[in-house]
């Protein structure tokens, strides 16, 4: 495994994370989600994911339970607030309220006295920055959480955190997590200067676009066992189902093979170009996909093979 910083922080994260968002906690059973856990951790990874959101805190128990029997300080936990969490007025958001309850519910479920790193999981434009900031500083003083970091927040709410913090002295985000592949490139044209600027990392969620680039998908063809046959989850994947997209794929995967490697790799080392990218998160249901997923840290994209890439998805 290959380690990176995370932004401009002394820590260290490898290049390929894994995360429990639609896996773990409901459509993995919990036994083959620990296999799959333990074979991340065997291959080097020290960067897990999870949100007090997914499947209701039942992400976060399995992820947690699986990494217990390991040394606390090996490995490196996140967890989110901010979707809703109940019915109540007070459920949702980044208010001091919820996110001091929503912190300490998620360390009760994972038996862990601090995460590395909350995220706000969303801009929470109801909640004064500095409102939330602030808790999130305390929670830091308290020594629950050690890293702040923010997801799919704008260049502009980026800054705005930025100079927020700056102002009233607090702890600076140092990550953001975006959604980032080869077919969501919006983070390019202002997020990564922004966050460079700032010294802020990306860990960057669905690499793979939700599963069109392992290139199991054809025109009129779901695989009975891929997430877009899961009804509850294939809202994120078939709007990109159409034929311009699986077109593409084609042509991407015909790159891969000259490469003599498989489109998923490619498509990872294809983000993993990206300096400010700290993580490319993966979600695996089984041990053999991350077991493919990590070959991509050594797969190096020449000149030649980006102008391939960019002249296919452009």
């Amino acid at each position: 495994m290959k380690y990176r910083r995370l932004g401009r922080s002394g820590l260290k994260v490898s290049e390929i994370s894994l995360g429990s968002w639609l896996t773990y906690g409901k459509s993995v059973e919990d036994n083959v989600a620990a296999k799959t856990i333990h074979k991340a951790y065997e291959l080097g990874i020290n960067f897990f994911d999870s949100a007090n959101v997914y499947e209701r805190g039942e992400g976060e128990r399995v992820l947690s339970a699986a990494l217990r029997e390991y040394e606390r300080e090996s490995y490196v936990i996140t967890t989110k607030a901010f979707w809703p969490m109940g019915d109540g007025p007070n459920d949702h958001g980044l208010s001091r309220k919820h996110v001091t309850e929503q912190l300490h519910a998620s360390l009760k479920r994972m038996k862990l006295d601090y995460v590395d790193v909350f995220y706000c999981h969303r801009y929470d434009p109801e909640t004064p920055v500095d409102e939330t900031l602030r808790v999130i500083d305390d929670l830091i003083r308290q020594g629950k959480i050690l890293y702040a970091g923010v997801s799919e927040w704008s260049a502009a709410q980026i800054e705005e955190a930025v100079g927020v913090a700056d102002k009233y002295l607090l702890d600076r985000i140092v990550v953001n997590q975006p959604q980032y592949n080869m077919f969501h490139r919006y983070i390019e044209s202002e997020v990564i200067p922004v966050s460079e600027k700032y010294g802020i990392g990306q860990v960057v969620f669905s690499p793979l676009a939700q599963g069109i680039l392992s290139g199991k998908y054809h025109a009129n063809q779901v695989p009975e066992d891929s997430r877009a046959a899961n009804q509850s989850i294939n809202r994120f994947i078939t709007g990109m189902l159409n034929e311009e997209v699986l077109s593409k794929v084609e042509k991407l995967k015909e790159i891969a093979k000259e490469l003599d490697t498989t489109l998923p790799t490619l498509a990872l080392a294809w983000i993993l170009r990206q300096s400010n990218v700290s993580s490319a998160l993966i979600g695996a249901s089984r041990p053999s996909q991350v077991e493919e997923n990590v070959k991509a840290i050594d797969l190096h994209i020449s000149a030649d093979i980006h102008e391939k890439i960019e002249t296919i998805l452009a």
